[in-house]
């Protein structure tokens, strides 16, 4: 999961190497947070969430497969 929301988070911002994303992993929820430049943070988020909450969705089928739960935070 850590993987794929660092593919996707490098992919739309300005200053990939910037990407961070920490996994905390526990019985059955993980939270992946993730972090990036400041100036990369509306490229994340998007117009009323939008992005952020396409890149929930995808988690949550990823997820899914693997039967657990992840969350995703997005972290200044």
């Amino acid at each position: 999961m850590k993987e794929l929301i660092k593919c996707i988070a490098q992919s739309l911002v300005d200053n990939p190497d910037k990407v961070e994303v920490t996994e905390v992993i526990g019985e059955q929820t993980s939270v992946i947070e993730l972090r990036v430049a400041k100036e990369d943070m509306g490229k994340v988020i998007g117009k009323q969430g939008r992005i952020a909450y396409a890149i929930r969705t995808i988690l949550s089928a990823a997820s899914a497969k693997v039967h657990k739960r992840a969350v995703l935070e997005i972290l200044e």
